[in-house]
C-alpha cells in the first residue's frame, strides 16, 4: 500500500467533508457546480483530441479518505454502481433463504445484466418460483444490453420482456423482499414503499449519511436514486470490502453477496462486459460495478478499501480507462492483468482500415500520468 498516500495531488480530507444535503435541491444537482481536473486524455496522432474530467477517491473502512482527486462532495447519481449495497436487504431479511435463491440468483441481484442465455434462464426460474407474471417487474422492457443477446433478438424478432432488462435482477430482489415481508406487491418500487425505505435505510447506515434529505431521481429501471456523495459512495464500498463492526447479520449478507459475485461474475455483466472481465481476473479481491454516466464503484477486500469514481461527461469508455488505472495505481492490477485486460484498459483508436492512430491516456496530472 505504499503507492497510497497523501500528496499534494489529493485533496485535504477538511476541504471535502460529507456535503449538507439540505443545501441542495435537484434542479442544482450539475456537475457544471465545479470543474473537475482532467483525468483521461484521448490522443490523436500524438495531439490531444478530446478530454475527460472527473473525479475520484478512496476510503478505508474506518470511513477516513485516503485520497481523492476533484470535488467528491458533490451529489452524484451512482446509478446501477450502487447495486451491491442495495441487495443487502434482500439477504439480511431472510428473503434470499425463504425462496431458496441460488448463489446465482443472488448474483443476478447485483447485476446490470446483458440478457445473455444464462441471465435471461435465471431470471426465468426465479420468477417462476415466485409465481408472478413479468409484468409484476417494474422494470419495463429493454433491447439487451449485451451486443450479441440485441443482434440476436432483432433478427429473431423477437419482441423484449422486463427479464431482458439489466435490472430484472435487481427487481426480482426487491419483490421477493416485498413478498417475504408481507408487504404490498404494488408500488415496491416507489420511495415511500417499505421496500424502499428499507433499502434507503441500508445505504444510510453503510455510508454514513441522511438521505432522508437527500435528492433523488428515478433510475432508468424506475427504482428511486438518491444523489449520494462519492466520498459516501466509497465508503459504503469500503465497508462492503470489510464489514468487520457492523452487525452480525450484515456480516453475513456481505459475505454472501461477495461470494455470489465472485462465483458467478457472468451473472453480474456478461460475455465482453468490463466488470466481468475485472472480477474474472480478481476473484475475491474485487467487487467492481459500474453503473451509467460514467460512475464505478468497487471494493477491495484485501485491502479493506472503497473506490467511487464519476466521469463529469458521463462517456463510459473514459470510465473504464479511469478506474483500471486508479486499480493498476493501487497495485490490485499487474502487469498480467493489465495485459490480460488491453482491449478494455487500454483500448487503441484506429482509423477505417484498422491502423492504430490514437489512444487513451491517464492525464499527467493526475496519478502521475502512470
Amino acid at each position: 500500500m505504499a503507492l497510497i498516500k497523501r500528496a499534494s495531488l489529493f485533496c485535504d480530507r477538511r476541504q471535502f467533508g460529507l456535503i449538507n444535503f439540505l443545501a441542495f435541491k435537484p434542479s442544482a444537482m450539475t456537475m457544471d457546480l465545479v470543474t473537475n481536473p482532467v483525468l483521461i486524455n484521448v490522443t490523436r496522432s500524438g495531439l490531444v483530441e478530446s478530454v475527460h474530467r472527473g473525479a475520484v477517491c478512496v476510503v478505508d473502512s474506518e470511513g477516513d479518505l485516503v485520497m481523492a482527486t476533484g470535488d467528491v462532495s458533490l451529489p452524484i447519481l451512482p446509478r446501477s454502481a450502487i447495486k451491491p449495497l442495495q441487495a443487502i436487504p434482500f439477504i439480511e431479511t431472510g428473503a434470499a433463504d425463504i425462496w431458496k435463491c441460488s448463489a446465482e440468483e443472488i448474483a443476478l441481484a447485483c447485476a446490470s445484466h446483458n440478457a445473455d442465455d444464462v441471465h435471461l434462464h435465471t431470471a426465468l426460474g426465479w420468477i417462476n418460483r415466485l409465481n408472478l407474471p413479468e409484468e409484476a417487474l417494474a422494470c419495463g422492457p429493454q433491447v439487451p444490453m449485451g451486443h450479441m443477446a440485441r443482434e440476436r433478438i432483432t433478427a429473431s424478432g423477437e419482441t423484449p420482456t422486463r427479464l431482458h432488462n439489466n435490472c430484472s435482477g435487481k427487481h426480482l430482489g426487491m419483490v421477493s423482499t416485498t413478498l417475504h415481508m408481507r408487504e404490498p406487491l404494488e408500488g415496491y418500487h416507489r420511495p415511500d414503499h417499505p421496500t424502499q425505505r428499507r433499502i434507503q435505510k441500508t445505504l444510510c447506515e453503510m455510508m454514513d449519511v441522511d438521505l432522508t434529505v437527500a435528492p433523488m431521481a428515478v433510475d432508468g429501471c424506475t427504482a428511486p436514486c438518491w444523489g449520494i456523495s462519492l466520498e459516501a459512495l466509497a465508503r459504503g464500498f469500503a465497508r462492503f470490502a470489510d464489514p468487520r463492526g457492523l452487525s452480525i447479520s450484515r456480516q453475513s449478507a456481505i459475505r454472501r453477496l461477495k461470494n455470489a459475485i465472485a462465483m458467478h461474475r457472468e451473472l453480474v455483466a456478461g460475455a465482453d462486459r468490463f466488470d466481468t472481465a475485472l472480477i474474472t481476473r480478481k476473484n475475491y479481491e474485487l467487487v467492481i460495478k459500474g453503473g451509467a454516466e460514467g460512475v464505478y464503484a468497487a471494493a477491495l477486500p484485501s485491502f479493506g478499501l472503497g473506490v467511487a469514481l464519476k466521469i463529469d461527461d458521463g462517456a463510459r469508455r473514459a470510465a473504464e480507462v479511469a478506474i483500471a488505472a486508479l486499480l493498476r495505481y493501487l497495485e490490485v492490477l499487474d502487469d498480467a492483468d493489465w495485459e490480460a485486460l488491453r482491449s478494455h484498459v487500454d483500448p487503441p483508436i484506429r482509423n477505417t482500415v484498422g491502423d492504430i492512430v490514437g489512444q487513451f491516456e491517464v492525464a499527467p496530472n493526475w496519478l502521475g500520468g502512470a
